[in-house]
């Protein structure tokens, strides 16, 4: 996975690449969630950059990558700006494959959500609906490339799309999602060209 980064528990910081399938974050909590940037190996000429300057400047807490990255130098460069989790997709390299978990449960508070892809079920909205439980306040998946906030029973089913390829989709997609014990905000921010997201304000 790269000299200098250290295996122990499903989250990327600057050095450090988690790979436990339970992570606890403090509440209230400011959540960047992207997925599906299929970044190929460097260099490339797909850049995501965008986004990570998105979250920066929205001030997240931590980012959920709910698979296929593309490569590893897309969570190293969001593992810059913020603590993160991420799960392997199924277009990923062997390498994710190998390492990501293919989910992550996160308590943050008193709530509790799950990250996956979404690519066990026909469709990536039907394997988020069989995961949810009363247990589970919040699944976060992707793989459908497709926007979405839905409820199944108590639990919100949140896909952010993919912020590069929108294929039959009108819009890229990226979130931004608000814990607390009180409540959990979702948000789709949604855009025909990336340079709009500079008129997002948070």
């Amino acid at each position: 996975m790269g000299r200098g980064r250290v295996k122990s528990r499903g989250l990327w910081t600057r050095e450090l690449l988690v790979t436990e399938r339970c992570l606890r974050i403090v509440s209230p909590c400011l959540l960047g969630v992207v997925s599906d940037t299929h970044v190929s190996a460097p260099p490339s000429r797909r850049s995501i950059d965008f986004v990570g300057e998105f979250f920066r400047r929205a001030g997240v807490d931590f980012i959920l990558h709910a698979g296929d990255a593309g490569h590893a130098s897309v969570l190293g460069a969001l593992g810059e700006i913020a603590p993160m989790a991420a799960v392997r997709g199924n277009a990923d390299p062997i390498d994710l494959i190998e390492t990501l978990p293919d989910r992550v449960r996160i308590n943050v508070g008193s709530r509790a959500l799950l990250l996956l892809h979404g690519h066990h079920g026909k469709t990536a909205l039907r394997a988020a609906r069989a995961t949810a439980a009363p247990g589970i306040d919040l699944i976060v998946f992707g793989h459908s490339h497709k926007p979405l906030i839905e409820r199944e029973g108590r639990t919100i089913l949140f896909n952010p799309g993919s912020p590069v390829e929108r294929r039959w989709n009108p819009h890229f997609g990226l979130g931004l999602i608000r814990i607390s014990d009180d409540a959990i905000v979702p948000d789709l921010i949604l855009f025909d060209d990336w340079r709009h997201l500079a008129n997002v304000n948070d």
